[in-house]
């Protein structure tokens, strides 16, 4: 998992964990409750649970918020040496892009294609485009439209890291949403 995920997932993990606290406070207006309850008819009890479900269904509906904020806020997509396939741990990230993009049409990106500095600069070339197609495809399959989308593969020539090393390497094999 790249350092940019960990970050959004870290960062996920923190926003959960400040709802669920958020959750876990009272409100304190139990006498309201009882108040809407003698003036509708129905019972201070039956209002707190329609109360609670209510913020129950609210701070879940505000943790899918946040979680689709956090995978639109992840662009960049990293790939094993010499592999064109997406890493299956961005598979829920890149299925929300794909819907973003149905939900508005007039959007349109661009899927940069990257390769780390070995093999030839055409086979470097040629497996950038097939790692920005992978995701391309992956877009469209769920709800994306080809006229969304351009690719384009740098192959070697816009490395992230200019670093030989395996971890410099690593952060090169990429696929960046612009």
């Amino acid at each position: 998992m790249g350092t940019h995920s960990m970050k959004v997932l870290k960062s996920m993990i923190l926003a959960l964990s400040i709802l669920g606290l958020a959750a876990c406070s009272s409100t304190g207006d139990e006498e309201a409750v009882a108040q809407t309850a003698d003036t509708s008819g129905i019972d201070a009890t039956t209002a707190a649970a329609q109360r609670a479900e209510a913020e129950r269904i609210a701070r879940e509906a505000e943790a899918r918020r946040l979680m689709e904020q956090a995978a639109l806020n992840t662009t960049v997509f990293y790939f094993d040496f010499d592999v064109s396939e997406f890493m299956a741990s961005d598979r829920d990230v890149l299925a929300i892009h794909g819907r973003n993009l149905a939900a508005n049409s007039s959007r349109r990106i661009r899927l940069e294609g990257h390769a780390d500095e070995r093999g030839t600069r055409e086979y470097n070339l040629a497996l950038g485009e097939r790692r920005s197609h992978s995701i391309r495809d992956y877009l469209v399959v769920n709800g994306a439209s080809l006229s969304q989308i351009e690719t384009v593969s740098y192959g070697e020539e816009r490395p992230a890291d200019q670093g030989q090393t395996e971890a410099g390497y690593r952060l090169n094999r990429r696929v960046e949403i612009k």
